[in-house]
């Protein structure tokens, strides 16, 4: 019997990691991070920045990229390492894994669920008087 982990609103977490830098919440910060809550999967800056502009809100292109960075320092965001010209990220924190297969030959990315995985990187921890967090398992594939 495991205990569910309790998840901090994304809001704390996201003020205490701009608090530890000095920064604000300020309403443009804000409103990138509710666009990434609702954005599924994968997204790239660009597609943040016009699902803001769709939304009617406007907010510069470096405040979306300075936001980005900030909530990949606070554990929201991970970025997904792909081809393309962009850095694509994914929302990490409070979600159940997103592991991934990058397929190098496509730039196409495939989510998988490994149960097995979750239950090794908890037992790895345990054993190391840790608790696991979060994890991020990407795997580079080309066809066969």
């Amino acid at each position: 019997d495991q205990v569910p982990a309790v998840v901090e609103p994304l809001c704390a977490v996201f003020r205490r990691q701009l608090k530890a830098e000095n920064q604000k919440y300020t309403p443009e910060r804000a409103r990138v991070l509710d666009a990434v809550i609702q954005i599924e999967g994968l997204f790239d800056a660009e597609q943040l920045l016009a699902s803001l502009e769709s939304s009617g809100y406007r907010v510069s292109k470096a405040t979306v990229y300075r936001t980005i960075k900030l909530m990949q320092d606070a554990g929201i965001l991970q970025r997904v390492l792909a081809g393309g010209d962009q850095p694509r990220y994914q929302l990490i924190y409070g979600t159940r894994p997103n592991d991934l297969i990058v397929r190098v030959d496509t730039d196409e990315t495939i989510s998988i669920d490994v149960p097995e995985l979750i239950e090794l990187r908890d037992r790895v921890c345990a054993e190391l008087g840790l608790r696991a967090s979060a994890h991020k398992l990407q795997i580079y594939a080309t066809k066969a």
